[in-house]
């Protein structure tokens, strides 16, 4: 399956001389390419999202839910064409790019239904004189967004930047680009007037340099990593722009004395491999208490182990590769640092060989605080699994690191649940779960995790300002 993918400006496809090759992980090859945007083609997008934002923002919201909607109707429609594209741009089993295709969907429908709720107040005041209160689309919104969500990740923020009435320019993975060309193919498709969603590619740094200082440019929106998001982040404030930002994590979960130990077991590895472990929520430091601990690990292990690993175009695959030989690497390095401060390599922790990024399904226990994997976030299918004696102890290793994106806990306890959830500092508390977001509830991180929120009724109102309008009475 092949892939020429262009850049979308000003409501048409735009080819460009400059490419870049688009390569399926789970065999090394060329596929594709992917266009690059140069200066004038970021100029162009400019030029169409402020004219863009002009129309649109002045569009009614049931004529701005409908053209969502059916957008949506669209993708629905083709969901098996945007699934495979997936599956040979990032290597996740096709299962589960089927499902993230029905989540970056719901997204739109989310959000084209807050779009026709987001309501003002009238503040109560003296006679002869009114206060109300409105919000109105912030403008112009240059989104960025990851390799390993090619086609939710982006949703989230358009649907976001679009219902509210603002306009995007939208900057996705050029090595995932597919996903979201196929959201723009649908919302051409559906009737959105052109300028109202920009898609372009290129050198990350060039362009996110190129728009955030620029006037047009009103807000910017960004999923990956704690330290490019900070960097961003420092361009932003120079120039007053407001920042949604998603950033890593290292999901901590907590796994009480009162557990199931082989249900609770079953349940973490068989989330913890989702898309090869290339998820910011991915459950990864596991503190389990000591007296339910082997029975857990064992549990955790012989799931790990049972995972098939291949190609995610075939039907029994449950684990594709991960990304890029970039990940391998990262990922050799903290197993090596782990098998050198002694920790207990209970599964996996090497490349398979075999054509592709291959990563075994991988378990390490007993790992001292310093280990890198224990402060760094791995990003990939390697779970780290340590005994603890309390849920006090837990609790401290769990908040020890800078990041708060997502945290699990494991109890049948009430009080337990409530110390959980009341001393975890994470955006998402998850109890004997492991999901941690979905369209209608807001997610994001505290402390170097992010900031602001994306989802629920909370999430369309980073798009846009607050006016306080005060109106004397004659």
């Amino acid at each position: 399956m092949n892939a020429d993918v262009p850049l979308y400006i000003g409501g048409s496809w735009r080819r460009t001389a400059e490419t870049l090759p688009i390569i399926n992980p789970a065999t090394e090859e060329i596929i594709g390419t992917v266009a690059v945007a140069g200066p004038q083609d970021l100029e162009d997008a400019l030029a169409a999202a402020a004219d863009g934002f002009r129309s649109w923002s002045r569009t009614s919201p049931w004529k701005r839910s409908e053209i969502i909607l059916k957008a949506c109707a669209l993708m629905r429609e083709r969901s098996e064409d945007i699934a495979r594209s997936i599956t040979v741009e990032n290597g996740k089993s096709l299962s589960e790019a089927r499902l993230e295709v029905i989540r970056g969907c719901e997204f739109f429908e989310w959000d084209a239904g807050e779009c026709v709720r987001l309501y003002g107040r009238v503040i109560p005041s003296e006679p002869g004189i009114r206060y109300t209160v409105v919000h109105e689309p912030i403008g112009p919104v240059a989104a960025f967004s990851p390799w390993n969500f090619p086609m939710s990740q982006p949703a989230r923020k358009i649907a976001g930047a679009i219902a509210s009435g603002c306009s995007v320019i939208m900057k996705a993975s050029e090595e995932t680009p597919s996903g979201v060309m196929h959201i723009a193919k649908a919302f051409e498709d559906a009737g959105l007037p052109a300028g109202v969603l920009n898609l372009v590619f290129g050198i990350p740094a060039q362009i996110s340099e190129f728009l955030i200082p620029r006037h047009e440019i009103r807000m910017i929106a960004f999923t990956g990593s704690t330290a490019v998001g900070k960097h961003l982040t420092e361009i932003a404030a120079r120039h007053m722009k407001p920042a949604l930002m998603e950033l890593g994590g290292h999901a901590p979960v907590i796994v009480c004395d009162d557990t199931d130990p082989v249900a609770a077991g079953i349940l973490c590895a068989s989330r913890k491999y989702r898309n090869s472990g290339q998820v910011c929520t991915s459950p990864t430091r596991f503190f389990v208490h000591e007296s339910i601990y082997e029975r857990f690990t064992q549990a955790f292990v012989e799931k790990a182990q049972s995972i098939k690993v291949g190609d995610g175009l075939d039907p029994a695959t449950q684990m594709g590769p991960v990304a890029n030989g970039r990940r391998i690497e990262a990922l050799q390095a903290l197993v090596d640092d782990g098998r050198a401060r002694g920790a207990r390599i209970l599964c996996g922790g090497h490349r398979l060989e075999r054509r592709g990024y291959f990563f075994a399904p991988t378990a390490i226990a007993e790992l001292p605080d310093d280990a890198r994997a224990m402060r760094e976030e791995p990003f990939g299918p390697l779970a780290l699994i340590n005994p603890v004696r309390s849920i006090d102890e837990a609790l401290e290793k769990a908040n020890s690191l800078p990041f708060g994106l997502a945290a699990y806990g494991f109890t049948r306890s009430a009080a337990n649940v409530d110390r959980i959830v009341t001393c975890l500092e994470a955006g998402n508390v998850s109890i004997n779960t492991l999901e941690a977001s979905r369209a209608e509830t807001p997610f994001g991180g505290v402390k170097e995790s992010g900031l602001g929120r994306e989802g629920g009724s909370e999430g369309i109102l980073h798009y846009m300002i607050v006016k306080n309008i005060s109106h004397l009475i004659e």
